[in-house]
């Protein structure tokens, strides 16, 4: 952060100048090389070695009253499962903002090694818990340091009779160290060597882009650019299809053979265990998204015509409308958003504000980083970092705004008890949708032009496709996926037919072309912690809608009303959620029906501006 003097009629004002490029040192000097975080490393190696040692000893409870192990053992989980998502937090960041930095790989496989050692340590307590006597089980979850717990500790218990033998899952996360999660960690490696040829036409010279730099790409108003860049992503991508083919596939083999062991058939099982989805839930909101994608194909046809196409393809369906500039430099976004979140709430906007002047986002556009965005919390800390590739888009604003929500959930529970912490993608894909919300719909209220208006609210509905049409093809590609491949190896040639055959059917066949190797670029299918990280962004893009027209409705207080939403994220399934805060059923298709109508708007609006 910096701050600038200026002098504007006869009166100096103190501008802030906000950094692009975060703050690590404040967590561990030195990066990957810090010594600190090498002490901490083995800080925490130690205090989990003894809380390992305490689990084996425990001798279970006999009544209510001797329980005083069962909390310490608690207490202890809870400092070092802290500190182990803080090492991991700084790892992740480490390798984000230079895929080439080769210690930070070394120190990814000590934090895994330990994170294997924790989980097999948690099997451990799990399996104990469940050999308690239900009765005996109340009655200690009476006790005062455990009742704000009680829901969170009844599920480790619940989902522990679901699985294999202590023995076994110890194993299990053994063996996941050196594959399934060091698959996962060589997709990493292979994407870092990823580079997309572009001609710069400005320097007259080719450039190798990073993939993050080539996704950006994707948005630029010369359809030549895009189609260029387009076609040597698919050609980067597909070079290397074999390599990413066999990834995928042992990361799915590996899964299916813990699922088959455990007795669970349904692959969706576990994803929907972990967002604390009933199936119900998840079947309704696909079907009446299905039911109302009518209007969003008139909006393909619209603007097709608008950029003088039949149809449009794959790579236009991130291209501006218009010659109106939308573009917004970092600083002129950060203001933007402070400003926007302010007419919500001022928690929310200080927030921000607090997150742009101590550097807590990476945004610069330079080689070397990974693709994507992300946003990570450091418990110890209570801070969060943010990490994208900005270069001046509606869409860079609005991904800014949407992990602003992230870190901004991860504030709202600071108070929290650590293990009512541990929210599902679901309703963390919620609190950030909302963010992007309130901007989104701000930049089409405060646009000064007619093309501007079009250009945002265009802008605005590519998130409602993508949410609707591009996260369902995920669905439908994963999930047929699967289903091959407990039959065997899947081709990297079936791979490719899959994909495109899930983009047709979720795009209604409104595209000229697809992309078929979207199965290879999208980190999402080798993210090994999370299964099935598809269907928690749509259901959290919908259910924020919910909560964003009640905000319209009654903004006085809302923003209290939120935060205390958001606070139950950790302790209560999503269905109990929506109707201790919401007051609805998100099983039946009026909650989403009503969801979805608010995104037609939109479509209705630009279609009216169009015409």
């Amino acid at each position: 952060m910096k701050r600038i003097t200026i002098f504007s009629e006869g009166i100096f004002l103190t501008k802030t100048t906000y950094l692009e490029t975060w703050d690590l040192d404040i967590f561990f000097k030195g990066g990957s090389e810090s010594a600190e975080f090498s002490q901490f490393l083995q800080e925490t190696k130690d205090e989990l070695l003894y809380f390992s040692n305490h689990v084996e000893q425990w001798t279970l409870p006999k009544t209510k009253e001797n329980n005083q192990e069962l909390v310490k053992l608690i207490d202890e989980y809870q400092g070092v499962g802290q500190k182990l998502r803080q090492a991991g937090a700084f790892v992740s960041c480490l390798q984000a903002q230079n895929m080439a930095d080769k210690k930070a790989t070394e120190l990814r496989g000590k934090v895994t090694e330990l994170q294997a050692i924790f989980q097999n340590a948690l099997t451990l307590f799990d399996d104990k818990l469940k050999q308690l006597d239900d009765s005996l089980w109340e009655k200690l979850l009476l006790a005062d340091e455990l009742k704000e717990i009680a829901f969170v500790l009844s599920e480790r218990r619940d989902r522990s009779k679901e699985k294999c033998s202590q023995r076994e899952e110890a194993l299990i996360n053994s063996l996941s160290v050196d594959g399934y999660h060091a698959w996962g960690q060589f997709y990493d490696v292979i994407v870092k060597n990823i580079r997309i040829p572009f001609i710069d036409k400005e320097k007259e010279k080719e450039r190798l882009l990073s993939a993050g730099q080539a996704h950006n790409k994707f948005s630029d108003p010369d359809r030549m650019v895009r189609k260029t860049v387009f076609e040597n992503w698919e050609e980067a991508w597909e070079s290397q299809s074999e390599y990413i083919s066999t990834v995928l596939n042992h990361l799915a083999g590996f899964r299916l053979n813990v699922y088959k062991e455990r007795g669970w058939t349904d692959v969706l099982y576990e994803p929907l265990k972990i967002n604390r989805m009933e199936r119900k839930t998840l079947d309704t909101m696909w079907s009446v998204i299905s039911n109302h994608k009518q209007l969003f194909l008139k909006y393909f046809e619209r603007k097709a015509k608008l950029l003088n196409l039949d149809k449009l393809s794959w790579y236009d369906l991130d291209a501006p409308i218009g010659t109106a500039n939308t573009k917004m430099s970092y600083q002129e976004g950060a203001d933007f958003i402070i400003e926007q979140f302010g007419k919500f709430g001022n928690k929310l906007a200080n927030f921000a504000q607090q997150a742009f002047e101590n550097r807590w986002i990476e945004a610069e556009d330079r080689d070397g980083k990974r693709p994507g965005g992300f946003c990570t919390s450091f418990p110890l800390s209570q801070q969060s970092r943010i990490f994208m590739t900005y270069s001046g888009t509606p869409s860079n604003v609005s991904t800014l705004a949407h992990e602003l929500g992230h870190a901004f959930h991860s504030y709202a529970l600071r108070d929290v008890h650590p293990m009512n912490k541990g929210y599902a993608m679901n309703v963390a894909e919620t609190a950030s949708t909302f963010a992007e919300m309130i901007v989104a719909d701000a930049s089409v209220k405060e646009a000064k032009t007619k093309e501007e208006k079009i250009a945002l609210l265009e802008d605005k509905i590519q998130r409602s496709t993508a949410f609707f049409m591009n996260i369902h093809a995920r669905f439908l590609f994963e999930t047929r996926f699967y289903e091959e491949r407990k039959k065997g190896i899947v081709s990297k040639e079936r791979l490719n037919t899959l994909m495109e055959e899930a983009q047709k059917e979720a795009y209604c066949n409104a595209l000229a072309d697809y992309h078929p190797t979207f199965w290879a670029s999208k980190l999402h299918f080798y993210i090994t912690g999370v299964p099935f990280y598809n269907f928690p962004y749509t259901f959290g893009y919908l259910f924020s809608l919910g909560i964003y027209a009640r905000s319209k409705a009654d903004s006085a207080g809302f923003e209290d009303k939120y935060i205390a939403l958001l606070k139950d994220t950790g302790s209560m399934t999503v269905e109990a959620l929506a109707a201790k805060h919401l007051d609805v059923d998100l099983t039946k298709q009026s909650f989403w029906e009503d969801a979805v109508k608010l995104c037609e708007e939109d479509v209705k609006d630009f279609l009216r501006l169009t015409e």
